[in-house]
């Protein structure tokens, strides 16, 4: 039980979980399987961000990776995660890791790792890791390692920097020119994280004027969580305010999650970035092609969906499952209401630097302000309000609310009539006017989240406290 992969990668405390022991049984595992599958030859990368130990890690991870004989290139400076998925699949290569535990407190450290093509690797390929590692863990044969000098030597470790590469592929797919005839003010945030060198060259690169705050290297993430929410994003907010910017970017731990602060100085939920993007694709790009979403993800998106004749899909949480359905489905965009999303011919997988480049290109294209085109979504479309709350429980009481919730399917009277309910993922209460409950345990920390997206925040609100106070009844 060394190694268990949650939606987001393995995440791990510092010390307890995350350790050189347990993170050489994964490589080796991992590389095992790369072989079965005849992946080995074709190489693989690895990254790492800022945190603590993963400059470190990365190493150990290639000399255990190496030393099965599996041919390693590794980015050896911060990388922001969809860089690597980008060299993944812009490589040809076997598959991919990334050393990081994303917008986690500082005490984690983690790996994501990718299959063939750049795309997060599913639960049943986490689950044959998991298996692997067990049993290398339970024979205790000591595990072949090299090296950085060694690899090298024997041509199985190389360094490389694919930074240029993956910038060209944003700069080819927005529109410089308009951007550029704008001249905008911008106000980043990376969070400590890793996104400065890819985000900041995008911007500057499309003539905008931009200041940077938080961009030292610090494992601490300035004593907050490296995640870009409403409460960690109040630094950006002033700076824009203050310095009347267009817009202010942050992006998490690393950069696959994307935080924006409007031009009113107002943080833009993830779900209005969602919207704003595929609407601005669909009528001001006159792109066709549906969306998908997670089931904690806004029903605005199933509104546009409709208006233009094409379908929004809902599918678990966890980005694997929205990079699946995208490819199955020819989506437009799909997303997440934490703040992940991607695009339509760009990688398999979350990207918050390429996502910052589309929304400076919604400003400059329309004409218009994020918040004067969120009005005109409004107008169209109706208003969606959701509220999320995080509960936290002893196992006892975990124990307790997965038996009412999901083995004994009980709810609460809501005083509003049902339409149906979903055990998709956690469970989901769609009611008769198109609005929403959703709960589930996190699959990255230990808490309960329910989200709820109703017409009004105070009915949002208030069904979120009858679900919670329901759960905590004995």
């Amino acid at each position: 039980m060394s190694v268990r992969f949650g939606t987001g990668g393995w995440r791990a405390v510092i010390g307890d979980g995350f350790t050189r022991a347990n993170i050489r049984l994964l490589c080796t595992s991992l590389a095992q399987q790369l072989q079965t599958d005849n992946k080995a030859q074709q190489g693989f990368v690895i990254g790492y961000d800022r945190r603590f130990l993963s400059r470190e890690a990365a190493f150990w991870a290639a000399g255990t990776l190496c030393a099965q004989g599996v041919k390693v290139q590794l980015i050896d400076e911060e990388a922001p995660t969809p860089l690597i998925m980008f060299a993944t699949s812009n490589y040809g290569l076997g598959g991919g890791m990334a050393v990081t535990a994303s917008h986690n407190p500082a005490i984690y450290n983690g790996i994501k790792v990718f299959l063939e093509g750049g795309r997060d690797a599913d639960e049943t390929y986490t689950a044959q890791l998991e298996s692997r590692a067990d049993a290398l863990e339970a024979a205790g044969q000591p595990l072949p390692e090299l090296s950085p000098e060694e690899a090298k030597a024997q041509g199985l470790l190389t360094l490389i920097d694919p930074m240029n590469a993956y910038i060209d592929s944003i700069l080819n797919v927005i529109d410089i020119d308009a951007i550029r005839r704008r001249g905008l003010k911008v106000a980043l945030d990376p969070m400590y994280g890793v996104s400065k060198t890819a985000l900041q060259t995008v911007l500057l690169t499309v003539r905008c004027h931009v200041d940077v705050i938080h961009d030292r290297h610090d494992t601490l993430f300035g004593g907050r969580l490296p995640a870009p929410n409403a409460g960690t994003l109040n630094s950006l907010r002033n700076y824009v305010s203050e310095h009347h910017c267009d817009i202010g970017l942050a992006t998490d731990g690393d950069a696959d999650r994307l935080g924006v602060i409007d031009d009113k100085a107002e943080f833009l939920h993830p779900n209005k970035i969602l919207v704003l993007l595929y609407y601005y694709l669909l009528r001001y790009k006159g792109w066709r092609g549906p969306a998908v979403r997670n089931v904690a993800t806004t029903h605005l998106l199933d509104r546009i969906a409709e208006d233009f004749g094409q379908a929004c899909y809902e599918v678990p949480v966890g980005f694997k499952h929205i990079s699946g359905k995208m490819q199955q489905t020819n989506a437009v965009i799909g997303g997440e209401s934490s703040g992940g999303l991607t695009v339509r011919g760009h990688i398999r997988g979350k990207d918050g630097i390429y996502a910052a480049g589309l929304l400076i290109e919604i400003i400059a294209v329309t004409g218009q302000s994020l918040s004067g085109l969120w009005q005109e979504i409004e107008e169209r479309y109706g208003s969606c309000e959701m509220t999320e709350r995080d509960l936290t429980f002893s196992p006892a009481q975990k124990e307790t609310i997965q038996n009412k919730l999901l083995r004994d399917r009980q709810l609460p009277d809501f005083g509003l009539p049902v339409e149906r309910v979903s055990y998709l993922d956690g469970c989901k209460v769609y009611f008769a006017d198109g609005d929403w409950i959703v709960a589930r345990f996190s699959g990255t920390e230990p808490l309960l989240r329910i989200f709820c997206e109703m017409s009004t925040l105070e009915q949002a609100e208030a069904v979120s406290r009858k679900l919670e106070g329901f759960l905590h009844k004995k």
